[in-house]
């Protein structure tokens, strides 16, 4: 099982040491063997255990956890480099373009992660009882590792190849079956390797606040932890934004391409202030003295929703749609209707109970296009769907709301979000659940505060009361400490 907490790595050498070892790593299923601090012969040798304190050891075994980590990291980017990138059977099988979009500058990784763990096995060597290794960290985030936001900022590139080769390149998907079924790559998809450095770069700003955590507040290194933790999230928050920024761009042109206003006053979309929450066709109801009805042959809108302006149109095409009215969404009012204001539908065409009219809900426009008061009601295909709308639209300004008592999950499978407003997650996040429906959760990730809907069944529930605890106090106490 996946630890609950980091912190449960570290609160007792016993429990620690009797863990699988591919339970504290980012890649999984693939870490080779390794030991802990405690374990390390010239620790044992010299009795080192018996002269420290157990906050001490702690710390040691914090410190020791990004050391042998990013050796583990390591082993898996060689893997990456020399069974995939370096393949000339593989290069073969696509173009120069899609080789480079695939492994972007991965290799100027390996030479950043390669560096850092040089500085950290050097200070590791000259003394088993290691001082302190903040100020490498801290020298690294800053100065050496923006290849990170480089490869980051490819992600959209990279996912979009990749698909496209597996799905229209069947000489490609021959070549890489029989390379991933070689035993160096341990029984994984390349996938697994491509996101390593995504994985790595986010785990960093946890296994340093680890070492703050077992650290006296009122001893030197304290402070220098607190530093090297900043510099590290502020390169996650760079890397964070560099992925954004080019999808962002790139579908923002083409949804503006794509929008014929018509008869409708134009409007200014493109903006680097501006990006695209949600999207999607839903049914449309018209009101008549107080009863809603289904528009006559099923009308259906598609809602272009952004975090500052909804857009609502008619699809023409994949590649085309006209705009019937938008208003900003501080002049939106949103509501649920449920079961007993549902739509009376036209004579002979009732419907059953699981169709999209038990799902309604109502946008009132306080000025839209033309600077009037409009009223629309739309039916969504599920509880959830109406949910993820309603949530979207209500642009809810809760993030310093309490998370005590609040459900928490740990994700047992990955999940590649596929829909602007879902969160993409990797194993053993821990997600704090701020709404459940219909199969889906509405969640903040514990380690960014970034929030999207994900499906229940990716995740199980933290019932460890302590580890929930001390999730929250950890939730609370990285957004303090790394305010950047």
């Amino acid at each position: 099982m996946v630890p609950e907490s980091d912190d449960d790595l570290l609160e007792d050498t016993e429990h620690l040491e009797s863990r699988e070892s591919n339970e504290k790593i980012v890649v999984q299923n693939y870490r080779p063997p390794q030991m802990t601090w405690s374990q390390l012969p010239q620790v044992i040798e010299r009795g080192i255990l018996q002269t420290l304190s157990t906050e001490e050891r702690k710390r040691q075994e914090a410190i020791f956890e990004i050391i042998v980590s990013e050796f583990s990291y390591q082993h898996s980017l060689n893997v990456l480099i020399n069974m995939f990138k370096n393949s000339k059977e593989l290069q073969k099988t696509m173009t120069t373009t899609e080789h480079h979009h695939l492994f972007s500058n991965i290799c100027d990784i390996q030479e950043a992660s390669k560096r850092f763990f040089d500085e950290l096995e050097t200070r590791h060597q000259d003394n088993p009882v290691i001082r302190d290794i903040s100020d490498i960290v801290e020298r690294h985030a800053t100065h050496h590792f923006d290849a990170y936001i480089v490869y980051c900022s490819n992600e959209m590139y990279q996912q979009r190849t990749l698909q496209k080769l597996l799905i229209s390149n069947t000489q490609f998907k021959e070549v890489l079956q029989q390379i991933q079924s070689k035993p160096e790559c341990g029984g994984l998809p390349i996938i697994s390797f491509l996101i390593l450095p995504m994985q790595r770069v986010t785990r960093l700003p946890l296994l340093v606040d680890t070492i703050c955590q077992k650290t006296n507040r009122f001893q030197r290194e304290y402070d220098a932890a607190t530093h090297a933790l900043k510099a590290i999230s502020k390169l996650v928050k760079s890397c964070n934004e560099g992925a954004h920024k080019m999808e962002r761009t790139e579908q923002m042109f083409t949804i503006q391409t794509q929008l014929e206003f018509g008869k409708i006053k134009g409007f200014p979309l493109i903006s680097t202030s501006r990006w695209l929450q949600k999207r999607g066709e839903l049914l449309t109801f018209a009101e008549e003295s107080g009863i809603f009805s289904k528009v006559f042959g099923k009308q259906t809108s598609f809602l272009f929703l952004f975090n500052d302006v909804l857009i609502i149109t008619r699809k023409r095409s994949e590649e085309s749609y006209t705009v019937q009215d938008y208003a900003t969404l501080d002049q939106l009012e949103v509501e649920a209707l449920e079961n007993n204001d549902s739509p009376h539908s036209p004579p002979g065409k009732g419907t059953g109970g699981s169709t999209p009219s038990n799902h309604l809900f109502k946008i009132t426009m306080k000025k839209n296009n033309a600077g009037e008061l409009e009223h629309m009601v739309f039916g969504s295909q599920s509880l959830s769907d109406r949910a993820r709308w309603i949530d979207a639209l209500l642009k809810k300004d809760d993030d310093r709301i309490s998370k005590e008592g609040l459900q928490q999950v740990e994700i047992v499978k990955a999940h590649l979000a596929k829909q602007p407003d879902e969160l993409s997650l990797q194993q053993a996040d821990v997600v704090v659940i701020l709404q459940r429906v219909d199969g889906w959760y509405h969640g903040e990730r514990i380690r960014d505060w970034e929030r999207g809907w994900f499906p229940e069944s990716c995740a199980k529930e933290i019932t460890n009361h302590i580890a929930v605890r001390r999730n929250v106090q950890r939730m609370e106490r990285l957004r303090i400490e790394t305010d950047v």
